[in-house]
């Protein structure tokens, strides 16, 4: 069982930075695949980086954008996103399981725990 809680969201103009973190409540983090997801206006929920058993991956978007890392003695998830733009805009979420496969990670439905998501807007 793993409780997520994202923050970091907000406002930020077009190019800009910002950084999200999530909060994991478990006693196993290391041992948890980790991914941080994102949900736009109107749009499906998708994959944007994760954490798999050390090594990271990236959607199309966010490469050489966006970083995902993790300190394991804070339990802590973060997600710096850089260059932001109007597509950036949505809620974004944080996920993890145990059993996640490289090829199954770009799948929602393959995450058991989810956080509550934060906003992000990026304005022009």
């Amino acid at each position: 069982q793993v409780l997520l809680s994202e923050s970091g969201g907000g406002l930020v103009q077009a190019g800009g930075s910002l950084k999200l973190s999530c909060a994991a409540s478990t006693s196993n983090f290391v041992r948890y695949n980790l991914a941080w997801f994102r949900q736009g206006p109107g749009q499906e929920r998708e994959f944007v980086a994760a954490i798999r058993s050390g090594a990271t991956y990236y959607s199309d978007v966010a490469k050489g954008r966006f970083t995902i890392s993790r300190d394991i003695a804070k339990k802590m998830l973060y997600l710096q996103m850089n260059s932001l733009n109007s597509e950036d805009t949505a809620v974004y979420f944080c996920a993890a399981d145990s059993t996640n496969i490289v090829s199954t990670l770009r799948q929602p439905e393959t995450w058991d725990y989810w956080g509550q998501g934060t906003q992000v807007i990026v304005s022009p």
